[in-house]
């Protein structure tokens, strides 16, 4: 699986000095690298252009990579919404957001992320593209929160399906999160309100519309 990414990202990205700097933000903050890879944020951007998105909501803002990546995608106005639990990160993430250009565009919200989903249920805003990469133990809260949120055709994208690749592979060691992303997958390969399919990007997306 790393030989089939290092190939796809040796053909299909290109230098990228603005997300270079994202990450060199984030050793420097001591923050784990654990921001999506360059071919991920490439697919998040172009979901985003074809989905034609306006209100984009992100689970997971690190250092802002994968903000950029799904605000290069928004359409003309679209704004994005980005939850954070540690506001370090959200600072930092702002920060390098408002250097790529979209610092009018976005909104932090910090604190557990099942908070913040409620607050936004409970204003009754709505979204039209998810991205989901924070903590694996909550993908189906989620996943069921941002359902409740989403208008008709959004697109909900989540991070870090594969678990490394270990929920195909059984010679593999597992890691923590094996067993969880195996049951989250077949809960999205088979929700009524979505239809779904896994790209073996990266550490693997689902990429889901409702219904």
């Amino acid at each position: 699986m790393e030989t089939i990414n290092d190939y796809i990202e040796s053909i299909f990205t290109n230098p990228d000095s603005q997300l270079d700097d994202v990450l060199a933000s984030i050793e420097e903050n001591d923050m784990r690298q654990i921001s999506v890879p360059p071919a991920s944020g490439k697919l998040l951007t172009m979901l985003a252009t074809m989905s034609g998105a306006r209100r984009v909501l992100e689970i997971g803002a690190l250092g802002g990579y994968s903000g950029i990546c799904l605000a290069r995608g928004m359409a003309e106005g679209g704004t994005l919404t980005s939850l954070e639990l540690i506001e370090d990160y959200a600072n930092l993430a702002k920060s390098n957001l408002t250097k790529a250009g979209f610092g009018d565009r976005v909104t932090y919200m910090t604190g557990p992320a099942l908070e913040s989903l409620e607050q936004l249920a409970g204003r009754g805003e709505t979204f039209d593209f998810f991205f989901i990469d924070a903590d694996k133990e909550n993908y189906e809260n989620y996943l069921e929160a941002c359902i409740r949120i989403a208008e008709s055709g959004a697109l909900i994208v989540c991070d870090n399906v594969l678990a490394r690749g270990t929920v195909a592979d059984e010679s593999a060691e597992p890691t923590r999160n094996t067993e969880i992303m195996k049951t989250f997958n077949k809960t999205v390969a088979n929700h009524p309100k979505l239809e779904s399919l896994l790209i073996p990007v990266g550490d693997g997306l689902t990429v889901s519309i409702v219904k």
